[in-house]
């Protein structure tokens, strides 16, 4: 898989404390990557405030498989392609890449994820519709499984 199977791209960067023991990115640092890259494309591009929007998208499941490890200093790029979108749930399929990679579009994902957004109200915490708004956008990264 390249970063042709995204629809989005979205740039991220690692810091000096991404890095474990072992001199690489720590595991737990890719779910971050995914969700600054999630938040911060859905958030730029509808204009919506995660302060205030009435509905919150939260995290029900996760996942990710590692192909190649990647350390600090590094900028990278986080692929986002919607594999389906439901009524109040939206799963996606991120993959990481070197930003030589992304840019190439030839290499293979250094990391691929999926997850699962459940919308919510802020208050209630029952399920809601997906806000329109970000429903068209989540409509312009849809690809076939």
């Amino acid at each position: 898989m390249t970063s042709n199977d995204f629809p989005v791209l979205w740039p991220v960067g690692t810091r000096w404390a991404d890095n474990d023991m072992f001199g690489h990115l720590n595991n737990a640092v890719y779910y971050q990557l995914f969700d600054t890259a999630i938040n911060a494309w859905i958030n730029t591009s509808t204009g919506l405030d995660p302060i205030t929007t009435p509905a919150l998208g939260i995290v029900a499941e996760s996942g990710c498989r590692y192909f190649s490890e990647l350390q600090f200093p590094q900028d990278l790029m986080v692929g986002l392609a919607v594999t389906r979108l439901g009524r109040s749930s939206v799963t996606y399929r991120l993959g990481v890449f070197r930003t030589d990679a992304a840019e190439s579009k030839a290499q293979p994902v250094t990391a691929l994820g999926h997850w699962v957004h459940v919308y919510v109200d802020r208050v209630t915490r029952k399920s809601v519709p997906i806000p329109d708004a970000v429903r068209a956008l989540l409509a312009t990264a849809t690809v076939d499984q």
